[in-house]
């Protein structure tokens, strides 16, 4: 797993902008997921959800300074019960100390790309390189010394190619001369979208940093000429970073491959949440939207995926945790509110499978970002959104509450989601069954919905 790698910056994906053939041939040998999403998209709770199958109100980790509960259930504890030899390595982020694993060795905190310290049960150290590459080494030195007599789970979590996209050595020149597609919707001014939304600071430009940009810009420089500065450094920073964590998993799938290990491992890739790149002007994840919506997933297990194969079902992180049980054989723990997609990916998809999903995320105001808690309904072909504009079971000083607003988008006809469609009398008759929707799974989910 990666954090923040957008599935639009994926070439399995048909990204515009660079190139992952290692990443790629997990597709290639396995399945790719069109419409995986998470519950929550920010970093912290995304990990809780998909460790412990269930969303931010049940497993109490909304925020990014929320800790998961040591004693609370957890895919590892169950796998270590089933006989499973269980490994985290990387990126952690959820406050706590691991639990669960047999071996673990963790950045603190968001941890740094150069000469990191790593946490492990003996203490903290630190390690000359470049994270990424460490992060690999340290994986496949487990993986070359775990108890072969036992089947194993290992949990590889990049930092890359999260904020503030600071590439390998090998990579700084890299894509130096060239000049990054922009996406369509680059200048867009967030226009006709609610009012708490235009007031988020996520710009490219307005509100990337020096540190994010590694220089300041040039003098007088503003509007969309900064925009237009902006994106060309921090994509190629981003993409460099993008590019590590490709090696990284060509290296791990080599050494499945030559030890084999091939025909017996489900191998994934997945990322915490996706994120904006430039779209709607944007960078960071947290919104509702597509970019920051949608999570790539891809896997492989010979024994049961077809090679080459595609899945548009509605998948979401908190499913991660049963489908990894099902396929240890383990059975499905009945608090977890997500499901196995063990015959999804096999192609087999039940007549009972969902056809919508639900999301929501908590941080109201709560950063620098100044993004409002929502959430919303999404089904094959639309999506609404509720701005509630209230801090609900959140911690410190509470601003003023203002009225709800809304968005509607038709996904087929506004794949982009460009248009705010929800003052449209035509559309009236499906907002409305949106509406009984998003209510019908906050009553499944046992969430409880702002009251206006």
């Amino acid at each position: 797993m990666s954090d923040d790698h957008a599935s639009h910056a994926i070439s399995a994906y048909g990204s515009r902008i660079n190139s992952t053939p290692n990443i790629d041939r997990i597709a290639k040998e396995g399945v790719r997921l069109d419409n995986c999403f998470c519950t929550n998209s920010i970093c912290t709770p995304s990990r809780a959800a998909i460790l412990t199958g269930q969303y931010s109100h049940k497993n109490g980790v909304y925020t990014l300074n929320d800790a998961l509960d040591p004693k609370r259930m957890t895919i590892p504890k169950y796998l270590q019960l089933g006989g499973y030899e269980t490994a985290m390595i990387g990126k952690w982020h959820l406050v706590s100390e691991p639990q669960g694993f047999d071996f673990w060795r963790v950045l603190p905190g968001q941890g740094v790309y150069y000469d990191p310290e790593f946490i492990e049960s003996s203490g903290r150290r630190k390690y000359q390189g470049y994270c990424t590459d460490l992060i690999t080494d340290f994986s496949i030195d487990w993986l070359k010394n775990r108890n072969v007599e036992k089947p194993f789970f290992l949990m590889c979590h990049h930092k890359a190619p999260h904020r503030a996209w600071d590439p390998a050595p090998k990579y700084k020149d890299f894509l130096k001369d060239v000049s990054v597609p922009e996406p369509d919707n680059l200048y867009e001014k967030l226009n006709g979208r609610a009012k708490t939304v235009q007031q988020v600071k996520m710009r490219v430009g307005e509100d990337t940093t020096e540190r994010d940009l590694k220089m300041k810009p040039p003098e007088g420089l503003s509007g969309d000429g900064l925009r237009k500065w902006a994106y060309q450094l921090y994509i190629k920073d981003y993409l460099r970073c993008v590019q590590s964590v490709d090696d990284s998993v060509g290296r791990i799938l080599d050494h499945l491959d030559n030890n084999n290990l091939r025909e017996n491992t489900l191998v994934v890739y997945t990322s915490d949440q996706g994120f904006f790149l430039g779209d709607h002007g944007l960078f960071d994840k947290r919104l509702m939207y597509e970019e920051s919506l949608r999570m790539p997933f891809l896997a492989r297990y010979p024994k049961e995926i077809k090679a080459g194969s595609r899945n548009s079902d509605i998948i979401m992180n908190v499913d991660f945790a049963p489908t990894f049980l099902d396929y240890a054989g383990l059975g499905r723990d009945q608090n977890m509110q997500g499901e196995s997609m063990r015959t999804n990916l096999q192609g087999r998809t039940a007549e009972s499978w969902r056809q919508s999903m639900y999301y929501r995320y908590w941080m109201h105001n709560s950063d620098d970002h100044h993004v409002p808690g929502h959430y919303g309904v999404r089904t094959k072909q639309n999506k609404l959104i509720c701005y509630y504009n209230k801090a609900l079971n959140m911690k410190g000083a509470q601003p003023p509450d203002a009225p709800p607003e809304w968005e509607f988008y038709d996904l087929k006809k506004d794949p982009r989601e460009m248009k705010n469609s929800i003052a449209d009398p035509r559309e009236a008759t499906t907002i409305a069954t949106l509406k009984r929707e998003l209510t019908r799974l906050q009553h499944k989910f046992g969430d409880e919905p702002a009251h206006f």
